[in-house]
């Protein structure tokens, strides 16, 4: 047998690149997903309310009442509640005047739909860019009768939360799979965790008026301040139509980030000492000090959705 003097080198293999992980709780209740960085995020199927996203420092990003219900019984104090298809207390006039405040999407159970990542790096030890999206669905068929009786239509919600590296995407399509056209609002009302909301300020509004809910008198029409939100009392204020980046700053250091996908309108909340109170489901006692709600939606007049479109908006969060 001749032996060859040189041997070909052996092919190296790839290591191949870490994968996001998505699991499910053992009592089917939520669904927890994590990138190889150590950003997390979890998902309670009730409301499909996201009720924590974790940076890669596991640094959380989301207040969540510690007296919030999280075993369905009523909707989530705290994390991205998903309102629809109104916004506030009803108005009897409406189509929607028989349902509850907010709606019923988040006091409803969805279904999980399923998983797509993407791995956009296969360097040893780097996450890259690496995103995984969790779906979830809602429709007619699956909501309770009492909403059902309350909103007879036949729709279809599809909602996406997409976590990245520093980033979480939530966004919602909203089907009309009947042959009327139907009214509706929508909103993520995102509940931002911060240290202390003295030293908090919003920008990207200054230009924009709103609606003031806690002035003297009652609610009040304003025009733009034309200059930055910062909180010395109870603060709950609808901004409509608003196309700019929002900046959360503490200490004047940018904290967050968020941009809009057709989402025009934003409430800036802080319940402050006297109502927080007054709310059952909202602890610690002092926890408006260490939450701002910056509130990305449609809910400074009615949308109308044609039988059979589909419409979607969206938002991104990032954390600075």
């Amino acid at each position: 047998m001749v032996e060859r003097t040189k041997k070909p080198s052996a092919i190296p293999v790839s290591p191949l690149a870490p994968a996001p992980q998505v699991s499910i709780s053992d009592d089917n209740s939520r669904v927890i997903a994590t990138l190889p960085t150590g950003d997390r995020v979890e998902v309670l199927l009730y409301g499909a309310t996201v009720i924590s996203w974790k940076s890669a420092n596991g640094k959380e990003n989301l207040f969540l009442s510690d007296k919030a219900h999280l075993d369905g019984s009523k909707p989530v104090r705290g994390g991205i509640p998903v309102v629809f298809p109104l916004f506030g207390a009803p108005t009897a006039s409406h189509e929607t005047g028989k349902l509850p405040q907010h709606g019923f999407a988040r006091s409803s159970r969805w279904e999980y739909l399923g998983k797509s990542s993407s791995e956009s790096s296969s360097l040893p030890g780097n996450g890259g860019d690496a995103s995984v999206k969790l779906d979830f669905g809602l429709s007619e068929g699956i909501i309770d009768s009492k909403a059902r009786s309350a909103w007879n239509h036949q729709f279809g919600l599809t909602y996406s939360i997409t976590l990245s590296t520093g980033e979480l995407y939530t966004s919602l399509a909203v089907s009309n799979t009947e042959s009327s056209a139907w009214d509706f609002q929508v909103l993520f009302h995102t509940y931002l965790k911060i240290i202390d909301i003295s030293k908090v300020s919003v920008t990207g509004l200054e230009e924009t008026a709103f609606l003031d809910k806690v002035v003297a008198g009652g609610p009040k029409q304003s025009s733009a301040t034309q200059k930055a939100i910062t909180f010395e009392q109870e603060t709950d204020r609808v901004y409509t139509k608003s196309d700019k980046t929002i900046t959360v700053l503490e200490s004047d250091k940018p904290r967050f980030e968020v941009k809009r996908d057709a989402l025009g309108d934003v409430v800036v909340w802080n319940p402050w000492a006297e109502k927080a109170k007054g709310m059952a489901d909202f602890g610690p006692a002092d926890g408006w000090k260490s939450m701002v709600c910056v509130e990305a939606g449609s809910v400074g007049q009615w949308m109308t959705l044609e039988g059979g479109d589909t419409w979607e908006g969206g938002q991104r969060i990032k954390a600075l």
